[in-house]
């Protein structure tokens, strides 16, 4: 295959998943948390790049490509490790954070409650696997599709 078409395959695969993770969100119900925005940004730089290899420097696209994915699996399998209790998430997302500057009013407080999305839950999963670990997984494989385009002609 050549250079073009990988970079296209590879983005193609980032939106995918960019696309995956929206359904998620507004037909499944499944509001993300901080670290699921996190990991969205990466699959829209590498269709970005995918669409830069289609018309102008697809070397340079597919590296951009190439480290965005990897980024992207690094976030995932970071999140995978926050919800497994491996090490501890953001403090603004995540449970065990100090409470020792909120008031009793602001404890007892309902109200912007159900506005964080706990991080260290498991929103979803599949085969043992929480939708963070497959983003993982199949960022490492687009990972492979783009190093293919950088060694293409």
């Amino acid at each position: 295959m050549t250079r073009k078409t990988l970079c296209l395959l590879a983005g193609l695969g980032s939106l995918a998943l960019l696309l995956g993770a929206l359904a998620f969100q507004y037909w499944g119900g499944l509001a993300p948390c901080k670290l699921c925005i996190w990991q969205r940004w990466p699959h829209g730089i590498a269709a970005a790049a995918a669409a830069l290899g289609l018309f102008a420097l697809p070397a340079l696209a597919a590296l951009i490509g190439l480290l965005s994915v990897l980024t992207g699996a690094g976030i995932a399998f970071y999140h995978t490790g926050v919800e497994r209790g491996w090490w501890p998430g953001p403090t603004s997302c995540s449970g065990g954070g100090d409470l020792s500057g909120l008031s009793g009013a602001d404890l007892l407080s309902t109200e912007g409650a159900g506005a964080i999305v706990m991080c260290d839950e498991v929103a979803w999963e599949m085969l043992g696997l929480s939708m963070a670990s497959w983003n993982g997984l199949a960022s490492l494989g687009l990972a492979v599709v783009w190093v293919l385009a950088l060694r293409a002609r």
